[in-house]
């Protein structure tokens, strides 16, 4: 079979998955399932362009993906005037003195000559500035933290629409990722993958314990939505008529209509992305990337800044990543960094890269609407297919019970047994690279 006839083939397969769940179950719940695979898709796709362009071993996706989500929630919540009164101020200049710490002990370094009078230099630049610091962070957060904390007990965002927040979100990811990358590109891949790995533990970990920031993980609900919400639809008189004009019921179909919007946005946005992705693989960036990848010492060789190129593409792919967070963000309508397990969901994304095909684009977006597909859908199959299964033992049998309870741990099976299947007979992915 050849690759033009198996990948549109392989893309209207997974497509029939999700309409037979519409059909079987509900198009409500399938329409849930897309909106969270196309979001699963453009993860994979930030992660295809650092492992399948560069060869970078990125395991701390899931610290991208909650800064993302943050920039929605900075951009798109109100401000709470009354925490900004009582210590925004204070924690802004806070987080300036530590900046100008930062920035003031590079400068330090690099022009001072080395010896012990540079060394105790730095150490004493660094002790004064972190104290000034903390004196005048630390009473802001306090005083922020303080009003009203059952509810707010942050100082919000900006208020302005929840659109402008993906972005921000990308960019937000972007500058972690150049942090990143500037210290730990010049490890070996295994390294690297536990760099990653820690910083996006530290990410989270930050998001859950500076209440000031986003509520730690007292969370944020109420995001505005870019999409009109259900209530509204359902007390339109001209939505309402029309849905029994055509024979539904207008409850059930506001909920389609939004998830379609949802659908109809995120799908512009991974449109946007394969064309970017594909145009930059097929240019001469592209495959220099790939000949950096394929050969360092090589590419090197032949006067290519190998550590440049790696930095520009872990930046890259992270602020994907970033992205697909912010958009993930308001799909939910809320923010929980306490669901942000960086392990677990990250090697989710990257059963999509490798099972659809690494260093393929359209492989990376095929393998985020499978697994995704599967990792929902396999749990309540699992149920079915236990209750089955132990339909002739007793109701008190042992037996059955640990049966039906075990049907939960189907998914992470599933997994297991889908990456040996795919690795065994197409290690390259569904639809390899050329």
């Amino acid at each position: 079979m050849t690759q033009s006839f198996k990948t549109p083939l392989l893309f209207a397969l997974v497509g029939a998955m999700f309409i037979f769940t519409g059909f079987t179950s509900s198009w409500n719940s399938a329409l849930s399932i897309f909106n969270m695979g196309l979001i699963s898709a453009i993860m994979a796709l930030g992660v295809n362009m650092q492992w399948g362009y560069a060869g970078l071993f990125n395991v701390g996706v899931m610290g991208f993906v909650a800064l993302g989500g943050l920039g929605a929630v900075l951009v798109g919540m109100p401000p709470v005037a009354e925490a900004w009164a009582a210590g925004g101020v204070r924690i802004m200049l806070g987080l300036l003195l530590a900046l100008a710490t930062i920035i003031g002990a590079v400068q330090l370094w690099q022009r001072m000559a080395p010896g012990r009078t540079r060394g105790v230099a730095m150490a004493a630049l660094l002790v004064i500035g972190f104290f000034a610091f903390r004196a005048v962070f630390d009473g802001g957060v306090a005083a922020v933290e303080a009003v009203n904390p059952a509810v707010t007990g942050n100082l919000g965002g900006l208020g302005w629409p929840i659109l402008i927040g993906w972005p921000v979100g990308g960019v937000l990811a972007a500058g972690a990722a150049w942090i990143v990358g500037k210290t730990a590109l010049g490890l070996r891949s295994d390294y690297l993958a536990i760099a990653t790995l820690g910083i996006a533990e530290i990410i989270i970990a930050v998001m859950k314990n500076e209440d000031w920031l986003a509520r730690g993980v007292k969370n944020i609900i109420g995001l505005p939505r870019p999409v009109p919400y259900e209530i509204d639809l359902q007390e339109s008189p001209a939505f309402v008529e029309r849905m029994q004009g055509w024979g539904a019921d207008p409850v059930t179909a506001s909920s389609v209509v939004v998830k379609l919007a949802y659908a109809g946005l995120f799908g512009v946005v991974l449109i946007l992305l394969i064309w970017l992705t594909q145009s930059a693989l097929k240019s001469p960036w592209g495959r220099m990337m790939c000949a950096i990848r394929d050969n360092e010492i090589a590419a090197e060789a032949m006067g290519k800044d190998v550590t440049g190129r790696h930095l520009q593409v872990f930046i890259l792919g992270s602020a994907i990543c970033g992205l697909a967070g912010a958009m993930m963000t308001t799909l939910d309508g809320q923010l929980t960094p306490g669901s942000y397990q960086p392990l677990r969901f990250t090697f989710l994304i990257w059963v999509m890269v490798i099972v659809g095909g690494s260093g393929n684009n359209l492989g990376a977006v095929l393998g985020g609407f499978l697994i995704w597909f599967l990792w929902v859908q396999v749990e309540p199959m699992g149920q079915w297919m236990m209750n089955l299964v132990s339909s002739g033992l007793d109701e008190g049998s042992p037996l059955k019970a640990h049966l039906i309870e075990s049907a939960a741990h189907m998914r992470l099976l599933t997994m297991g047994i889908v990456l040996l299947v795919v690795l065994r007979f197409a290690p390259r992915g569904l639809i390899p690279e050329k």
